[in-house]
């Protein structure tokens, strides 16, 4: 059990329940759940916003990325990052004008139409439960990897303290614990790695990239804790306990070329011995490694398909735009976004060093296939001593600052939706029976993707994250760009967009994850869909709404002058 990194983990939990009981004293009406009482300074919001949005997938999942398939993934954070100048662009300060406190309100607002309500409101809890599943299985992977605690431990713990802290005070209370959860992260990002740098700098025989696949530096035991399969390029001896090809062993045995199970085992491999890769993780030397995918239709659609689905999916992502309600006006939005820029694209910078270092020094997670772990496991296998503590308690308490971040604005959003469009909870305002449905509306929010969490395992947490970003971009990014730019927007083009394009990034994104293997063309439109399933929605959204005209709202004009004029000519 690593001691300093369980300290960690309990402080930061700590933190974040004395900050959500602060919270709490605060919070008395539904505005003040729903929206903070749309009450929070543009510098504020900007650090409780970058700390909702660093995820698993920002901090552990990049690296992870990074790691297995090389500098092809930096596009991840790129994407990431580069979302919020759309956002800037061109939802930010009109959907604060709207007035709306959901996206599911902007929909009806904008387009006269409750059934097209309710088909938002369909989305946004489709988009805000897929989201969440990565951040609770980051968290079980999290506590199992520092204190060796079963998977469900994690997962079910953050979900208990995010429902509690939620229910408790809305995005009053999570509006504090984000702020300072961003600060945290990024500490805990910068820090540990300017240690393992300094580290790498002084061993001679570390190359960044080395000519042939990854090896072991030195005598490493892997724990196997669940059956793999692996292959093996050359004949290797090693020590077992274990079960190994369907047969109980003990002691040495030797591994021929070919395919192998392993598992549950502990397996020692003798120094500078080639590393036996999962059996489906592409194997890449140093020269790939650092190569993009640039050949082959297939691969070049994936990497353009990603950008666009990480471009254009924050402007549809339910937890974000939620936060933009809680601004004063819509100058203040617009600041926020500014300031987010700065703070996202400074943590972006350091997520890939670590992948790059987990190859050198951690290469066993090729073999398990948990390279998402490489953040957590570089400390331990890098230094020595107190400093090996030391880092890898602050990484483990960043890592689990983000699940529990993260994993509160989604669950804000979703019991918003919930309580005021599905278990019926009255209209925003009335405080007294509206806070009571919030709260219940939380408890299912985080009810549902903790049950889900608890039978996904072995998920690339940054493509769960991106699948979700491809439904987003699919649905909400349509709406939201014709709903406030285009005056001949109708509420049937808008729902036959969201069913047509969002439906079919949904499909995808359920092959991806529980369907059939796929290979060639059919794997890459199903693995990254948006780069087709985003100007199919567009496309028929504008086509609909034109054969639809007659549906345009008699006071689109009077909305249109809402959304764009500043708020000082409205008064």
């Amino acid at each position: 059990m690593n001691l300093s990194g369980l300290v960690a983990v309990v402080a930061v939990t700590l933190a974040t329940i004395a900050l959500g009981l602060y919270g709490v004293r605060l919070a008395r009406t539904t505005s003040d759940f729903l929206v903070a009482s749309r009450a929070v300074s543009p510098t504020w919001n900007a650090a409780a916003i970058s700390g909702e949005y660093l995820s698993a997938a920002s901090f552990l999942g990049i690296a992870g990325l990074v790691m297995k398939n090389g500098v092809d993934m930096l596009w991840y954070p790129v994407g990431f990052a580069a979302g919020y100048l759309a956002l800037l662009l061109f939802v930010a300060a009109p959907l604060r004008r709207s007035g709306a406190y959901t996206l599911p309100d902007f929909a009806e607002t904008r387009l006269s139409s409750p059934r097209l309500r309710s088909l938002t409101t369909a989305f946004v809890v489709f988009i805000g439960w897929f989201y969440l599943v990565p951040q609770l299985q980051g968290a079980g992977l999290t506590l199992g990897t520092v204190t060796g605690a079963p998977y469900w431990v994690g997962a079910v713990g953050v979900a208990i303290v995010v429902t509690a802290n939620v229910a408790g005070g809305g995005m009053r209370s999570i509006t504090f614990v984000q702020a300072f959860q961003y600060w945290l992260k990024l500490t805990a990002i910068v820090f540990p790695v300017a240690v393992l740098l300094l580290a790498w700098q002084a061993d001679e025989r570390a190359e960044l990239a080395p000519p042939t696949a990854p090896v072991f530096r030195a005598e490493t035991n892997v724990d196997v804790r669940t059956p793999v399969r692996v292959e093996v390029t050359d004949p290797v001896t090693i020590r077992v306990d274990g079960r190994i090809d369907g047969s109980d062993r003990t002691g040495s045995a030797t591994l021929a070329p070919g395919t192998h199970e392993i598992g549950p085992a502990s397996v020692t491999f003798p120094a500078d011995s080639a590393v036996p890769h999962l059996v489906g993780l592409a194997a890449r030397d140093g020269t790939g490694w650092l190569t993009p995918s640039t050949t082959g239709g297939a691969a070049l659609f994936g990497v353009y398909s990603l950008i666009l689905a990480t471009f254009l999916g924050t402007m549809g992502l339910p937890h974000v735009l939620v936060r933009f309600y809680t601004n004063p006006d819509g100058a203040a939005a617009r600041r926020t976004t500014l300031v987010v820029l700065g703070l996202l694209g400074t943590f972006y910078l350091f997520p890939a060093l670590y992948g790059a270092l987990g190859r050198i020094y951690t290469p066993e997670l090729f073999m398990t296939g948990n390279t998402d772990a490489v953040v957590l496991v570089l400390p331990a296998a890098m230094l020595d001593g107190f400093a090996s503590s030391l880092v890898g308690g602050l990484v483990a308490a960043g890592a689990f600052a983000a699940f529990l971040s993260t994993a509160s604005g989604l669950l804000v959003s979703v019991a918003g939706v919930l309580a005021t469009d599905v278990l019926g909870a009255p209209e925003v305002g009335r405080s007294a029976g509206s806070v009571a449905g919030f709260r219940w509306a939380a408890v299912v929010a985080g009810a549902v993707p903790t049950v889900l969490a608890l039978q996904l395992h072995g998920l690339d947490v940054s493509q769960v994250v991106g699948l979700a970003f491809a439904v987003a971009a699919s649905s909400f990014c349509p709406l939201l760009v014709l709903g406030i730019w285009w005056r001949g927007l109708t509420d049937v083009g808008a729902a036959a967009g969201l069913l047509v394009g969002g439906g079919a990034a949904a499909v995808a994104v359920l092959l991806a994850v529980a369907g059939p293997t796929l290979t060639g063309w059919p794997a890459a439109l199903v693995a990254q869909p948006a780069a087709w399933t985003v100007p199919l929605a567009f496309a028929v959204m504008v086509t609909v709404s034109v054969v639809t005209r007659r549906r345009i709202p008699a006071n689109v004009g009077a909305m249109m002058l809402r959304l764009h004029a500043p708020e000082s000519l409205r008064h």
